[in-house]
């Protein structure tokens, strides 16, 4: 029986005229598939020469001839052989035919969803519930999901921090061996993944100053913008290069460059600046270089740096924190995060441009070894990949956009997560061949989301808006085709830390917040996550972590 004829055929799928008398036929309580056919987001079959052709339907509207009859405008995805009773095999995206007016038009029934979303021979993971069935399990296909990086989109409370979590966890199930990085702006996964992974906070980041290249020493040292920042980045790149220069492993590698990740004494770097300083003919110029060496100092002296400026850190520690940051041992933990919330706002973004670009350095630099891939998941990603270039934000940009260009050939997979998709470069969006849409509020955020999602995605978006916390839309090279799913809930301890306070349960309740309070002053003045020893006495880890200026040589 059919439900509709082909009426035209244009770039934008098939036109159906849709009967209301036939779908009411059509519908099978006992399949929730066809129960629900002929409604947006919903799929149909046509029979074209031996094939079926697929579709989505994107939109309906009444015919306005006073037939009753209904349009549909639909989106054809691919097409897969016919077979024993007419089931759906083998689908295949893309088109090799086109229907023609008169063609009968089926609903897809929950078998055939079953076989469209099963990715037969290919390593997959089940995420959840494909929308309109009941019982159809929606897969990722692991290695076009990851081989062609992902987008993870939707507002504040729609559940992506959960649904990274989700994504993570079944990829460890079935591949144990995984490793996988975290960047977490605001220490949520550490819940998640508490026996699978290893914390690199403020406290035991230890990330070495001399690992960062020029533009990242800009960023930290270089305050100053326009003109004046291009030539105090000149006289950093000057002192920088002598100071790599003078390392004790200079003389095992011929023609070190200013980025080659070397250690060097921060004294060096100083005492550099101040023999440029003294060859100066023109005193007004000194202030650049007196700038320049005042905030070299400040950052020394701080301590909130000391987890990235430590004295501890002069010596060759490249090998140990790479172990540690890319997973490298065999400890049973294949998940690093990187807990950034901790660190000095005016930090964070040179730090995770450090950890992105040593991640594709070391991937560039081990090919031609066992390739060994990894994960980088980025959280709240608009804020280092934003839309408007900022010099501020230029080292760390250009770092993640050139995994999401380049990183797929080094087996460096990039998941991009943010409630702003409207402020992610467009470049490093456009990137992602899978993107999963929570729900969005914002009009800007939809069209974009709109235009990163393939063809047949897009009949999904007009109801973006209104979908449940942890459903979401699919499209693009991980999924068989486009789609709605409900996500599977999670234990609650694979959840991250996300969930928002309840004002009602918390302000009904009285509080005693003395011993609260001082906890909490002991960790804001260390800096530290670690709580003060019960010993009456006040413990201070900022006199210990003091890194100083590192001004022996011998230190």
């Amino acid at each position: 029986m059919s439900i509709g004829t082909v009426e035209d055929v244009g770039l934008r799928g098939a036109v159906l005229r849709l009967d209301p008398e036939a779908i009411e036929a059509l519908n099978d309580a006992a399949d929730p598939a066809t129960e629900l056919a002929g409604t947006v987001g919903s799929q149909i079959k046509l029979r074209v020469h031996g094939l079926w052709l697929i579709g989505s339907i994107r939109s309906t509207r009444a015919a306005g001839d006073g037939s009753g009859q209904i349009l549909a405008d639909v989106d054809l995805l691919g097409e897969g052989d016919i077979g024993l009773a007419d089931r759906l095999m083998d689908f295949r995206n893309g088109l090799t035919r086109y229907p023609r007016p008169g063609d009968l038009v089926e609903p897809v029934t929950s078998d055939d969803l079953a076989g469209l979303f099963a990715n037969r021979g290919h390593a997959s993971i089940g995420i959840g519930i494909v929308y309109p069935s009941s019982r159809v399990r929606a897969s990722f296909n692991v290695d076009a999901l990851l081989a062609r990086h992902f987008a993870l989109l939707g507002s504040t409370g729609s559940g992506k921090s959960t649904a990274a979590a989700l994504i993570v966890h079944r990829v460890l199930e079935t591949m144990p061996h995984a490793r996988v990085v975290f960047i977490d702006p605001h220490g949520e996964y550490a819940r998640a993944f508490e026996d699978k992974s290893e914390i690199l906070n403020v406290e035991s980041l230890a990330l070495p100053w001399w690992l960062m290249n020029l533009e990242e020493h800009c960023e930290v040292f270089v305050t100053s913008e326009g003109n004046e920042r291009e030539q105090s980045r000149a006289i950093m790149a000057k002192c920088l290069a002598d100071a790599r220069s003078k390392s004790v492993l200079a003389g095992a590698y011929r023609d070190l460059t200013v980025d080659t990740p070397v250690p060097y004494l921060m004294s060096d770097l100083l005492s550099g600046l101040q023999t440029l300083m003294g060859k100066l003919d023109n005193n007004s110029e000194v202030g650049r270089y007196v700038r320049l060496k005042n905030r070299i100092e400040e950052v020394l002296r701080d301590s909130r740096y000391s987890f990235m400026f430590n004295q501890r850190l002069i010596v060759d520690t490249m090998r140990p924190f790479l172990t540690r940051l890319l997973r490298l041992g065999r400890d049973g933990k294949p998940v690093s995060i990187i807990d950034l919330s901790g660190v000095p706002s005016d930090i964070v973004a040179v730090v995770v441009a450090v950890v992105s670009r040593i991640i594709m350095d070391h991937a560039i630099w081990s090919r031609g070894e066992t390739q060994q891939p990894i994960l980088l998941v980025c959280e709240e990603a608009h804020r280092y990949v934003p839309a408007e270039r900022d010099t501020k934000f230029e080292a760390v940009r250009r770092s993640l956009e050139r995994i999401a260009k380049e990183g797929r050939k080094y087996g460096v997979s990039l998941g991009l997560i943010s409630q702003r998709p409207s402020d992610i470069a467009e470049g490093a969006l456009s990137q992602c061949g899978t993107i999963i849409a929570m729900r969005l509020n914002n009009e800007r955020d939809q069209a974009c989301v709109g235009n990163a999602m393939s063809e047949g995605g897009r009949g999904f978006l007009d109801g973006i808006a209104s979908l449940r916390q942890g459903e979401c839309i699919v499209s693009g090279e991980g999924i068989a085709l486009p789609a709605r799913v409900q996500l599977d809930l999670q234990p609650a301890a694979q959840r991250p830390r996300s969930e928002d306070p309840s004002f009602s349960q918390l302000w009904s309740e009285p509080w005693d917040g003395a011993a609260t309070l001082d906890r909490t002053i002991h960790r804001w003045r260390a800096q530290s996550e670690t709580p003060p020893l019960d010993t009456g006495e006040v413990q201070d880890p900022l006199v210990r972590r003091t890194p100083g200026l590192f001004l022996d040589r011998t230190g």
